[in-house]
């Protein structure tokens, strides 16, 4: 049971990640000619993507950062408890109380993030920043102890397959779609956050 609930978390959270990255791209389509051509020119004549190539796309991997910053998987983390009795901005707060920690809400406030709305990939250039630091300003897959155990895999996961992506396509939306201006950009709040209208792209076979 509880393997399978690794499997379900695990595939649910990165094909999530990767929905709301092909969206933010096509409606950014100079963070994506920019990531494309970082990735290309990692990659070079070799034709595929591979770990060594993965560590020097320092712009792809501020791109799935800001990703994660507007749209974490869980925009609930998992509920801890107070282990003492603490006051908080005025407020008693027992021991043993639940504690729910909206990460959503964190990573769009302003007083973290400047123009906290916008999707910035360069916002994390030269910041150290990190989605597996304890930085509480980032925390889409949780902080401390008791963060995702599988983290660093999903991240490196969703890296190489937009890597992939990237490298072998050109991307556009469907005629039938409208202007990019126009793709729906409502959450829905389930398992993960989703997008209520469902992403269809056209990939175009790139050849260099």
């Amino acid at each position: 049971m509880y393997l399978q609930d690794m499997f379900i978390a695990g595939v649910e959270t990165i094909s999530t990640s990767m929905e709301w990255l092909m969206a933010e791209l096509l409606r950014h389509p100079r963070v994506m000619k920019k990531a494309q051509e970082e990735i290309r020119r990692a990659v070079g004549e070799k034709g595929k993507v591979d770990m060594n190539d993965i560590n020097q796309m320092d712009y792809l991997k501020n791109v799935v950062k800001e990703v994660m910053r507007l749209h974490p998987p869980l925009a609930l983390l998992v509920p801890r408890e107070t282990t003492e009795s603490i006051q908080l901005r005025g407020y008693d707060i027992p021991a043993k109380t639940r504690v729910i920690i909206n990460a959503w809400a964190i990573h769009r406030h302003p007083d973290f993030w400047d123009r906290p709305e916008e999707f910035i990939p360069e916002r994390f250039e030269n910041n150290p920043t990190d989605l597996a630091s304890q930085d509480f300003q980032l925390i889409p897959l949780g902080f401390g102890r008791r963060k995702c155990p599988g983290l660093t895999f999903g991240i490196f996961g969703i890296e190489y397959l937009i890597a992939n992506l990237l490298l072998w396509f050109d991307w556009k939306l469907p005629h039938a779609a409208g202007y990019i201006e126009n793709l729906d950009m409502t959450e829905v709040y389930g398992i993960t956050v989703y997008k209520k209208v469902p992403l269809h792209v056209v990939a175009i076979p790139y050849s260099p």
